[in-house]
């Protein structure tokens, strides 16, 4: 900043962008952008979705541009299955599934990752079930941080908690393995966020 502009000062927003650095943090991003932006730079496809009629049609055409029509699905979860069976899907018994259909605790707007557990993975390891994935989550489960998705967690079970806490983060495979990427296991993943709020 020059002479002239300490001694009599400026408010225009080009100084302040100039004092603040292009590097330095920015604090007053909403949660919901923020995750949005770290989720697509992570590779991840986000569908938003307003109402159910909105998730049943962005469900369809994932279906279609996968051709995942009449074939195995990997589901745990109940409130699910009539999605499933409106399209043909088998998820009982399942030998081969194309892909993996499940909720998740929360999205963690820090670093666009998905927080699981054992509720959503029961026995199995990120690593052991299919790479493809579609998740169903609401606007209300988006929180700032893993700290603040631990606490739910906490809260949402109240005594019986979850085990296997894991979060997945890189939504498609790097070009390069680095130490970054050890053991984290990447998903070719879909989601469908409904607005809840």
């Amino acid at each position: 900043m020059n002479l002239f502009r300490k001694i009599f000062g400026s408010t225009s927003d080009e100084d302040k962008n100039e004092e603040e650095g292009k590097f330095a943090p920015q604090i007053n991003i909403p949660v919901d952008e923020k995750f949005t932006t770290n989720f697509k730079k992570n590779g991840g496809k986000f569908l938003y979705c307003e109402d159910l009629n909105e998730i049943r049609e962005q469900f369809l055409n994932i279906l279609e541009e996968n051709d995942w029509f009449e074939s195995e699905v990997l589901c745990y979860e109940t409130k699910l299955f009539s999605l499933l069976d409106e399209n043909k899907l088998v998820y009982k018994n399942v030998q081969n599934p194309k892909f993996f259909f499940t909720i998740c605790e929360d999205l963690i707007a820090d670093d666009g990752s998905i927080l699981f557990s054992s509720k959503q993975f029961k026995q199995y390891k990120a690593n052991e079930i299919p790479c493809d994935m579609v998740v169903f989550a609401t606007t209300s489960q988006l929180v700032g941080n893993k700290s603040d998705g631990l606490r739910n967690i906490k809260k949402r079970y109240d005594k019986e908690y979850p085990s296997n806490i894991t979060t997945i983060k890189y939504f498609e495979k790097t070009k390069e393995e680095d130490f970054l990427h050890y053991g984290s296991s990447h998903k070719n993943l879909y989601l469908l966020l409904l607005e809840d709020l």
